[in-house]
């Protein structure tokens, strides 16, 4: 057990947390040392046990995914990170990886795949579905940012997730809140995120934002 690999996971369902660490301990190689559900925590945790992997949510208590992802690459280059989310890929993957995470692997497909995705990241190689390896090399080729399928990819990483928290029937002193910004700056990201998707209203953007969510969450 002391050459095994240390693999922390942060993510926002103790039950899923239990299921994945079951999962990678029975690996005679790896060692899941501990969790989090929060990014505070996350941080404080990560500097006590000093893994080799981080296993992260996109959706945590208290900030983004991607907050803690970007703070790990500054802070702890040498830490490799894997995303596990239920967050589509499609949507998901390319931004993980500019954040600084090595993989992206969706919680429908962790049963099968995720010990395998753990050791190539571990490895120092990135891993995606075979699907969106393919469809990051045909962009890639064609030269198509994929933008026009779904306007949503336009928006910035924190655009989608003040997005998100629209769809999700938040008002904006709620989300300023959630995310320690002020309403000001919210309201800021609703007037930037109308102008990107061509809404004129707050009440458009909602509708669209709520049918969003119930079509790809």
């Amino acid at each position: 057990m002391q050459n095994s690999k240390k693999i922390f996971i942060v993510d926002d369902h103790p039950v899923f947390r239990k299921g994945l660490a079951q999962l990678i301990d029975e690996e005679d190689d790896l060692k899941v040392v501990g969790e989090a559900e929060r990014v505070s925590e996350a941080i404080d945790r990560i500097k006590k046990t000093k893994p080799d992997l981080a296993i992260v949510d996109i959706t945590l208590k208290d900030r983004s995914g991607m907050e803690l992802i970007e703070y790990l690459r500054e802070h702890s280059p040498a830490l490799a990170v894997l995303v596990i989310s239920m967050h589509d890929e499609s949507l998901y993957a390319e931004r993980v990886l500019r954040a600084g995470a090595l993989g992206y692997i969706t919680k429908q497909e962790m049963t099968s795949d995720v010990v395998s995705a753990v050791r190539q990241v571990l490895w120092g190689k990135r891993y995606l579905s075979a699907r969106m390896v393919d469809a990051l090399l045909g962009r890639m080729v064609t030269g198509n940012t994929g933008e026009g399928d779904n306007p949503v990819e336009i928006l910035s990483n924190r655009e989608l997730e003040v997005f998100q928290l629209i769809g999700q029937g938040f008002k904006r002193s709620e989300i300023a809140h959630m995310l320690s910004l002020s309403v000001k700056t919210i309201g800021t990201h609703h007037e930037s995120i109308k102008k990107k998707l061509h809404i004129k209203s707050a009440t458009e953007l909602m509708k669209y934002a709520v049918t969003w969510i119930q079509t790809n969450q």
